[in-house]
């Protein structure tokens, strides 16, 4: 899932207090499992800033259950026109989404896009994909090198390994490390030794999905 922080309330502040009055826009699927941005999150937002600006500025709050389908977003049409801007707790893609939809009107973050990761316990969350574009998890027994490792390598570890550890933060464990003890684990050892080509990094550009069962209907194809 993809996982966020709220931003300061100063920043928060800042950026909404030229208008008088914001719709707090919550979201009820990524940010709302990793309590960022979730229909609880918004309530509390609101109160906060309700305190922290009195009655300069007035807010109203509304969860969606998604930022990123236009048929959620669409739910705000009748209500656009009574705002000055709004307030998106969603990631950064809900965010521009919801921009895009109603360009007439600021839309401002509330949330900062950290990464897309596992929910390890309540309230701990850890990256675990960086969206390269270029998928190894066969080749490296599930553990992604292009995250886990500090410089990201694809065939094997750099001279700084130290008894498993990375040399940039000696209690991160060196990726290629883990690489090598889950593959022979698994009895596939030997693929350690299979080259990974150099990645042409994808994700340095905004790309578009779309599965090969709807390539006719839309007349395109996955970038």
């Amino acid at each position: 899932m993809i996982v966020g922080t709220r931003k300061p309330l100063e920043e928060i502040k800042a950026m909404i207090s030229p208008y008088k009055k914001v719709l707090i826009v919550g979201c009820g699927t990524c940010v709302a499992v990793c309590l960022a941005g979730g229909e609880k999150e918004v309530e509390v937002l609101k109160n906060e800033l309700s305190l922290a600006m009195g009655d300069k500025v007035s807010f109203d709050g509304v969860t969606l259950e998604r930022q990123c389908d236009k048929e959620f977003l669409e739910q705000l049409s009748d209500v656009v026109d009574q705002y000055d801007a709004f307030l998106s707790m969603a990631c950064g893609a809900g965010v521009q989404f919801l921009s895009e939809v109603y360009p007439e009107k600021p839309v401002f973050p509330a949330v900062n896009t950290t990464f897309m990761g596992i929910n390890r316990a309540v309230g701990w969350y850890e990256e675990r994909c960086r969206g390269c574009g270029n998928c190894v998890l066969g080749i490296t027994g599930g553990i992604c090198p292009v995250t886990m490792c500090a410089k990201s390598l694809f065939n094997g570890p750099c001279g700084g390994t130290n008894k498993g550890k990375c040399e940039i933060d000696e209690e991160q464990p060196c990726a290629w490390y883990m690489i090598y003890e889950r593959l022979e684990k698994q009895g596939r050892l030997d693929q350690i030794m299979d080259v990974i080509p150099a990645n042409n990094w994808e994700n340095q550009r905004p790309r578009t999905v779309i599965q090969p069962g709807y390539e006719n209907l839309y007349n395109t194809s996955s970038k």
